[in-house]
């Protein structure tokens, strides 16, 4: 019986957390990863989201964050026939927020002037307070 009661707190609890968690609550996109074929489902599935009318934020951190530079380039996959950075630039002009992490300019031999437009500089307290507020949804790669 005592097994049964805790089984059905857990499950009451499980439920409340799927309650208090919104269709349309702010998914955080962290992608690291240097493999392409990731970059690649990371930037799909944020489209997808983003075309779900869920907000989307991505942070792009280590060697991710190549992909926010004017001069790098990346290879196009089937079936789409589009690259990671081109679907990261679609999410830019759809008003996407996207930034490289704090730490990625000054541990390279690149400026914000290396950035396309529109990307920025993450400031950590400011990315902290995102991901605090409630809600918030994390997608890492």
């Amino acid at each position: 019986m005592k097994t049964l009661i805790t089984f059905l707190i857990t499950l009451l609890g499980f439920a409340g957390l799927a309650e208090a968690q919104s269709e349309n609550d702010p998914l955080f996109v962290v992608l690291t990863s240097d493999d392409a074929e990731t970059q690649m489902m990371a930037m799909v599935l944020a489209t997808q989201s983003l075309n779900k009318d869920v907000p989307v934020r991505v942070l792009l951190c280590s060697d991710a964050g190549d992909l926010a530079l004017k001069d790098s380039e990346s290879p196009s996959f089937a079936p789409v026939d589009r690259s990671p950075k081109q679907l990261l630039m679609g999410l830019m002009n759809k008003g996407v927020q996207v930034d490289v992490c704090g730490i990625y300019l000054p541990n390279r031999d690149y400026t914000e002037t290396d950035l396309m437009d529109g990307i920025g500089t993450a400031a950590p307290p400011e990315v902290a307070e995102f991901m605090k507020q409630e809600g918030v949804r994390y997608f890492t790669f």
